[in-house]
């Protein structure tokens, strides 16, 4: 399995689950109140559901589909970093979204050069 093939596996397997988690635990409804981010919660799981979605069918269907999905992941997560940054969350609660932000723009620049290499 390639490196690419690995990311998306893993960036599909996360966001599947933690959008799932967002719209359904309640220990996550209290850490969006904690993020001042309550009323976004809903919103983020469901983008996180899609975005994962996005990856999945992308990798079989459609490149196109997987660079847009991996880009707004890497939006998502950049703003997630930015949140936990500016709440003063410790470096070692704000890094997971950091780095899930870096596998998703890595994996968007990967398909950018994919599909702009035809």
């Amino acid at each position: 399995m390639s490196l690419l093939n690995l990311a998306i596996l893993l960036s599909s397997c996360a966001f599947l689950f933690y959008g799932i988690n967002c719209l359904s635990s309640l220990k996550m409804k209290d850490e969006f109140k904690r993020f001042g981010l309550d009323k976004q919660r809903v919103l983020t799981g469901i983008l996180q559901i899609l975005g994962a979605l996005g990856l999945i069918l992308g990798f079989f269907l459609s490149p196109i589909l997987t660079l847009i999905a991996s880009a707004g992941l890497t939006i998502l997560m950049l703003s997630g970093f930015i949140v936990r940054i500016k709440i003063k969350d410790s470096i070692a609660q704000a890094l997971p979204s950091l780095i899930f932000a870096l596998i998703n723009l890595y994996i968007c620049v990967e398909y950018y050069y994919k599909i702009t290499s035809y």
